[in-house]
């Protein structure tokens, strides 16, 4: 089983968007992870993580905020 960690910004607001892809997380995958943690940052990080490996950083991200692809790279590396 697996772990997933959502970093997000506090004072940038990212609250919600990190909220909202737990949930999509939970929702298509629960069965396949051990937890999902939501971890508080700033300087505009937005950061998941599947056992401490990256698989989407708001930095390097070339295409729209899409939760849908998020979840399915989560699956990818856990399944």
């Amino acid at each position: 089983m697996s772990s997933v960690e959502i970093e997000y910004c506090v004072p940038c607001g990212f609250r919600e968007r990190a909220v909202n892809v737990q949930q999509a997380i939970l929702s298509g995958l629960e069965r396949e992870l051990d937890s999902v943690r939501l971890v508080m940052g700033d300087h505009g990080v937005f950061r998941i993580s599947v056992d401490d490996e990256t698989v989407y950083d708001k930095a390097e991200a070339s295409d729209e905020f899409d939760v849908d692809a998020i979840v399915r790279e989560i699956r990818s590396h856990v399944t």
